[in-house]
């Protein structure tokens, strides 16, 4: 069964309406999503290879863990349950840092315009990536790759068809924000 997502104002207030998550695409509306990062104390970020078979960027390579936050779902709930998902990774609210959310509007079609408020978190991985299990049918591939050459590849987007195209603001804020972490 597809689920519903909240419907969210130009400046991401809840409306306090919901519909399915394929309406809130085809219509354009504004709904809520969580990105978590997950990085390594040694400088580390794990990326996640699209599944072949999703809707939008197929094959990309992206944030750690995203996904649609569920109509009535708390954000970091909703963010605690798309690691579980995603990777078979059990984290709690005290694992996740919020950087606060980013607006992003992508029309795939003219039919199909994803527009999502996405709420970002950081999260320490202390595990190793052979102990990580992928959701077979949202994720194709998982790699951690040095956080410098991570940054070497979005900064200026000089890998345009490897990963998603979030923009160079959306990478340099995730890039810092690990960074001054590690």
């Amino acid at each position: 069964m597809e689920e519903r997502v909240d419907i969210l104002d130009e400046l991401g207030n809840p409306t306090g309406k919901s519909c399915l998550k394929s309406d809130a695409h085809c219509k354009g509306l504004l709904h809520p999503t969580v990105h978590i990062w997950l990085y390594t104390p040694d400088g580390r970020v794990l990326l996640q290879q699209r599944g072949k078979n999703k809707a939008t960027h197929p094959l990309l390579w992206d944030v750690s863990v995203a996904g649609h936050v569920f109509a009535g779902e708390k954000i970091v709930a909703a963010a605690i349950r798309e690691v579980d998902e995603e990777i078979g990774l059990s984290i709690t609210e005290t694992d996740l840092e919020s950087l606060g959310t980013f607006k992003a509007i992508h029309k795939i079609s003219e039919d199909f315009i994803d527009a999502e408020l996405h709420h970002i978190f950081l999260c320490k991985l202390n595990t190793s990536l052979n102990q990580l299990t992928k959701q077979e049918s949202e994720v194709e591939d998982l790699a951690l790759i040095p956080l410098f050459k991570f940054a070497e590849e979005t900064w200026g987007l000089a890998s345009v068809g490897k990963y998603v195209p979030h923009g160079p603001t959306y990478y340099k804020t995730i890039i810092k924000a690990i960074k001054s972490r590690t």
